[in-house]
């Protein structure tokens, strides 16, 4: 079969594999029908060292099933399933928590942590299938397919950024980055009834898009001019929530700039830093907390599903551009210079 692999900074290729199998009786085989680059692969993308590589790609994806090991009891051949980032077994007692990130099972783990798996491909072996897979009811042509694939990672993912955080109608946001997870940080923020959501991006195209999720401002200024736009539009005080979806440490001190004391900074991604300011001087002095983490979206699956399936909202409007396997590696560099926001593969 054929599967996306990265080799280096820059170099993604399409090449035959060997075909994914079962290997337990707890796996199911999916055939994928849709599937995504995300905005965390391309931090890889551009440092990926070549003693590290090559290593599969891909972690958002949506399938039928066309194989079960012989303890697989709720999804069937011919199943159509959406797959979360994480694998877990959502019977352990994180998962019961909504932890399904820090599941307790040996067979738990990220499909970046898979070295001979990933969703960037024709096919797919999902260890813990019980658990990690959701059946979808509609068919594999469906329109609604991109707003459901959301459902995998970014749609879960800016949702968890906004329930870490505690938004609710009493809340002011604001929402570092307009890439997919931040406008739909922007769209979770508005499901949960915030009363002002200040998007901060650059890319018209983007924020226009935020603005139609329910962005109520947008700055788009950086740095202290960012910050002094958010705190004008505040009272001076900033906002009690921030999402920062970014993962670098200029937005998470855009983040301690705008956050109101008592605030929260949630943050979600893949943080490109271990160390960051949170003594006196920065979150200590006012009350500010520190949320986010992995977003464990087989928790929010079918809590946001339906309203997908209703037409109430539409979050495969971040997905701008559709390409086979084959325009894969040039899916990722269209990504990286920012010309496209978010590519859907359909191999």
């Amino acid at each position: 079969m054929r599967a996306t692999l990265m080799y280096g900074a820059g170099d993604v290729r399409v090449e035959n594999v060997p075909d994914s199998v079962i290997k337990h009786p707890t796996d199911a085989l999916v055939r994928i029908t849709a599937s995504c680059v995300c905005g965390s692969d391309l931090h890889p993308y551009g440092s990926m060292k070549p003693e590290d590589a090559p290593a599969r790609m891909g972690h958002e994806f949506i399938g039928i099933v066309e194989d079960t090991g012989s303890e697989v009891n709720t999804v069937k051949r011919g199943d159509l399933v959406v797959a979360p980032f994480a694998i877990s077994d959502n019977t352990c007692e994180f998962c019961r928590e909504g932890l399904h990130t820090s599941c307790a099972h040996a067979q738990a783990n990220f499909w970046d942590g898979l070295p001979d798996e990933g969703g960037q491909a024709e096919a797919v072996r999902v260890p813990l299938a019980d658990g990690t897979l959701v059946k979808l009811p509609v068919a594999p042509d469906s329109a609604l397919i991109p707003s459901l694939l959301t459902l995998s990672d970014v749609f879960g993912t800016g949702y968890h950024a906004a329930v870490a955080g505690g938004v609710n109608e009493r809340t002011r946001v604001t929402v570092i980055g307009d890439g997919a997870v931040g406008l739909l940080a922007v769209l979770s923020a508005k499901r949960l009834g915030a009363e002002q959501i200040i998007l901060m991006g650059r890319h018209e195209a983007r924020t226009d898009l935020g603005r139609e999720f329910g962005a109520t401002d947008v700055v788009a200024a950086r740095g202290e001019e960012g910050i002094e736009a958010v705190r004008e539009l505040t009272g001076g005080h900033g906002t009690h929530v921030v999402l920062e979806a970014v993962g670098h440490m200029p937005a998470y001190e855009q983040a301690l700039g705008v956050v109101r004391p008592g605030g929260v900074i949630s943050r979600v991604g893949v943080p490109q830093y271990e160390e960051a300011p949170v003594g006196f001087g920065s979150l200590f002095r006012h009350n500010i907390r520190l949320a986010g983490g992995p977003a464990p979206v087989r928790a929010y699956i079918e809590e946001l599903m339906p309203a997908i399936l209703d037409g109430t909202i539409e979050p495969g409007k971040v997905f701008d551009a559709t390409t086979d396997l084959d325009g894969v590696p040039a899916g990722y560099q269209d990504m990286a210079d920012r010309k496209s926001l978010k590519v859907l593969v359909k191999p």
